[in-house]
């Protein structure tokens, strides 16, 4: 009840979609950035986009420890439909890739007590090609429910811009109508930006209950770190809408795949989780270095992403660092990250820098003592007051996390 009363005083709750769902940021993996459009499964089968990836997703989801975790989700991304609706205008998926149709997979990842998520599209055609949602939301939300999905991605190719702001929320209306529980991923405010129109936060934050809003991810820190740099920017201040029910997305989880270093892969998860961002993961989880796993697994980062409070972090520059705060429970609590990775100092020396600071300039000045613990491995940093001076190392791309709560 406390938690409850906290996060109803600090949340913009007022604005939040009212399905229940997506309190705290929704943990999955997403076909995408890994696996893209990959239908050819005769030269593919182990990695095309079909029946066959999913449910061995969704096997190894349970076996090596990502449900007991938290991450629940299994959404495929687009790509996965038949070139044509049935003769009823219903969405199918591809008969030779789902034999044994959309609902049974469904029923499959419900079976290890997983959630099913789906990709659709408001315009005519989806991004690559295949039906769109567009004069056809009300069967396609209703198909959806049919099919026992939890998560429907919902993009914004092939549709006039203009439309956005009267379609997202009619697909949100017939999805309510269906009464199946959904969580509503938006690419609505991504769409905005791309046409330079202002994305109106309040609208789309009533609407879904995640939304994109910066360019796809691609598989290296450079991707990464223009992410991340946008975030710093906060345009339109789009952190005060972020909270339970609704977040800011800054797209897939690429930790475990081919263009990261350590350093960087530390960076990308550990923003994410300053962020209160959803974690989708895009990686092949069925052959995952061990210490990315372990970067995906690691509690104190997933305590700090899953917060009640869901508060998204915000920065500032300091020397040549960037750092992040973000206010977390119990109450006077924070977790800080350092960047070395601004544009002061881009990181791209062949040494670590020493950052030397109290423990005030992080926004602790209440004169208490506190417990500091570094995230990444859980050491303690020791118990501290706002004057203490907090000295640590911080890599060229890579980032130096703490959690700072009262004694």
């Amino acid at each position: 009840m406390l938690i409850a009363l906290i996060v109803s005083l600090l949340c913009p709750c007022i604005w939040s979609l009212d399905n229940g769902l997506a309190l705290t940021p929704p943990l999955g993996w997403l076909t995408w950035e890994r696996f893209r459009c990959q239908t050819n499964c005769k030269d593919y089968p182990k990695n095309c986009i079909g029946e066959t990836l999913i449910k061995e997703m969704a096997d190894v989801m349970v076996s090596d420890g990502y449900k007991d975790a938290g991450y629940e989700y299994i959404i495929i991304d687009d790509c996965w439909p038949a070139s044509k609706r049935t003769s009823e205008g219903r969405l199918q998926g591809d008969p030779e890739r789902f034999p044994n149709g959309m609902k049974a997979l469904a029923d499959y990842i419900h079976s290890k007590g997983l959630k099913f998520g789906i990709y659709e599209d408001f315009g005519k055609k989806t991004c690559a090609g295949y039906p769109g949602s567009e004069f056809y939301l009300k069967m396609d939300s209703q198909t959806f429910a049919d099919w026992g999905v939890d998560f429907v991605k919902f993009d914004q190719c092939n549709a006039d811009p203009h439309d956005m702001k009267y379609g997202y929320p009619v697909m949100e209306f017939f999805m309510n109508k269906t009464g199946r529980p959904m969580v509503f991923a938006c690419e609505w405010p991504l769409n905005n930006l791309v046409k330079k129109i202002k994305p109106d936060f309040a609208a789309i934050r009533k609407t879904c209950n995640m939304w994109r809003n910066y360019n796809d991810i691609e598989d290296s820190f450079d991707s990464v770190l223009s992410i991340i740099n946008y975030w710093a920017k906060d345009p339109y201040n789009m952190s005060s809408y972020a909270g339970p029910g609704g977040w800011n997305d800054p797209d897939e989880i690429i930790v475990g795949d081919f263009g990261l270093s350590h350093d960087q892969e530390r960076v990308q998860m550990g923003m994410w989780c300053m962020f209160a961002a959803p974690l989708l993961l895009s990686n092949d989880l069925r052959n995952i270095r061990n210490s990315s796993k372990a970067l995906i697994l690691n509690k104190r980062l997933l305590a700090i992403n899953q917060d009640p409070l869901g508060i998204q972090a915000k920065a500032f520059n300091l020397g040549y660092v960037q750092v992040w705060t973000r206010s977390i429970l119990p109450l006077g609590s924070k977790a800080v990250a350092v960047l070395f990775v601004t544009d002061h100092y881009p990181g791209k020396g062949g040494n670590y820098i020493k950052v030397t600071y109290p423990l005030s300039i992080y926004g602790i000045t209440d004169g208490k003592q506190y417990d500091i613990t570094e995230v990444f491995d859980g050491h303690s940093m020791g118990t501290h007051n706002t004057s203490s001076i907090l000295t640590f190392n911080v890599n060229p791309t890579g980032i130096f996390m703490f959690t700072v709560k009262p004694v």
